[in-house]
This record gives structure tokens, sequence and C-alpha cells, in this order.
């Protein structure tokens, strides 16, 4: 599936249950805000070991997968209701970052990351 087959299913998934009036951006980015608090509440007293294996526990993984699918449809739905491609946008970012944060040499005298 490509992310433009995922923008259409969520507009066939939301005008099938007649949820377009209530898909404004504003409740949209609410409804985002929510979800990214749930998926912050799985993570919030977990160590930084913890937290690095979240995904080898059981238990969490479920869970933490939920909510990073809630997130994710969220953000791509409130992006297609204010027509912003996604790639393009994300792509643009990186580049004005890399601007802004240039690499620097590491320790072997290579470029590094971020």
């Amino acid at each position: 599936m490509t992310l433009d087959d995922l923008i259409q299913r969520l507009r066939e998934f939301a005008d099938a249950r007649d949820w377009e009036p209530f898909h404004t951006p504003k409740n949209l980015v609410m409804a985002l805000s929510g979800e990214v608090g749930e998926l912050t509440a799985l993570f919030q007293w977990l160590t930084p070991e913890e937290s690095a294996a979240a995904m080898r526990n059981p238990e969490l993984r479920p869970d933490v997968v939920d909510e990073i699918a809630d997130v994710t449809l969220y953000l791509v739905r409130l992006a297609d209701m204010l027509g912003v491609d996604l790639l393009d946008a994300a792509n643009a970012k990186i580049d004005r970052n890399e601007v802004r944060f240039p690499r620097k040499a590491n320790r072997e005298g290579e470029a590094g990351g971020n």
C-alpha cells in the first residue's frame, strides 16, 4: 500500500460513516494530540532501557503498535484535509534541517550524522 492508497482508504472510511463534517482541522488536531498522549502514556514511566526494549515486550508491543497507527492515521487525515503532501513536506523539512544542523566531523574525521 502506498501513502496515496492510505489517504484514499481513509477518505472512503470517513465518507462511509458520514464523518466528513467532523473532520475539521481543529478536530483532527485535537484527536491527534489525544492519540499522541496515549502513546506517551505507554512510555511515561519506563526507564530508557525499558523504552528501547518496548517492542520486545509482548504485553506492551500491541499497544505501542496501535497507538502509532492511531497517530499515523490522524496525521495522514489532517494533512489530506489541509492539502499538505506529507512526503513533500517531510523532505522539505529535512532539507531545511540539513542547513540548520550541518554535519559535524566524528572522531575519525568522517562526516557524522545529526
